[in-house]
């Protein structure tokens, strides 16, 4: 519909965007938190880009709010375009890739148990594409809050990328860099996968594995 852009915008030629967000999405259909700021006290933020965002937002609320998951979301980062609709952001014109925040208490989940659920549930070799999503806006990223994060996600990268060469894949081409700007996708993209919004909804990402080029690859085996 939109093309299949796999280089990067350049900021000049971006997208303008606009100065005012989209409305705000409601509290987490599954988790019943709130997906926008203020997070509890002590809570921290990852951000990730796994390709589809509707799969990996999957993913980590599943892990719980037992398990330290505060609350999830879907959104767009790591781009130029300021508050983008879900049709720029397609366009590949946004430099913007699909994300999902996870707000989680580190007392109970650390950032390491999240970069690993993020490793092994997509395939981070592909460049510009997530399985059959081709595009800028499906490429693997780690937007790091801190200089732990960073260190965390180069070092997990490192370790994953040697059982991928194992494997005999190539090299990851996940980028890390300092997380921005997250813009809250709209609300009908929020949680929606949940069995009270799509049921028989699909992604290929965060299921089951099958997006891992190695079948769920074990960053500590």
């Amino acid at each position: 519909m939109f093309g299949q852009r796999t280089t990067m915008v350049d900021r000049a030629e971006a997208l303008p965007g606009r100065d005012t967000p989209i409305p705000a999405p409601p509290p987490h259909e599954v988790l019943g938190t709130s997906l926008t700021p203020t997070y509890p006290a002590g809570s921290e933020i990852a951000d990730f880009g796994m390709g589809c965002f509707w799969g990996a937002e999957r993913r980590f609320w599943r892990i719980g709010a037992e398990n330290g998951i505060i609350t999830t979301a879907v959104g767009y980062a790591g781009g130029y375009t300021p508050n983008p609709t879900y049709d720029e952001v397609c366009t590949g014109r946004t430099g913007h890739t699909e994300a999902v925040r996870v707000v989680f208490d580190p007392r109970r989940i650390s950032y390491a148990d999240l970069l690993k659920v993020f490793w092994e549930n997509h395939d981070p070799t592909q460049g510009m594409r997530q399985g059959n999503d081709v595009g800028t806006q499906y490429r693997s990223a780690v937007l790091y809050h801190d200089d732990a994060q960073k260190a965390a996600a180069e070092s997990t990268r490192d370790a994953f990328q040697s059982v991928l060469t194992r494997s005999g894949f190539g090299p990851i081409t996940t980028e890390i860099l300092p997380a921005g700007d997250f813009y809250f996708a709209e609300a009908y993209h929020q949680q929606y996968l949940a069995d009270t919004k799509n049921p028989g909804g699909y992604c290929g990402i965060g299921g089951t594995g099958e997006s891992c080029p190695v079948g769920i690859a074990r960053t500590g085996e």
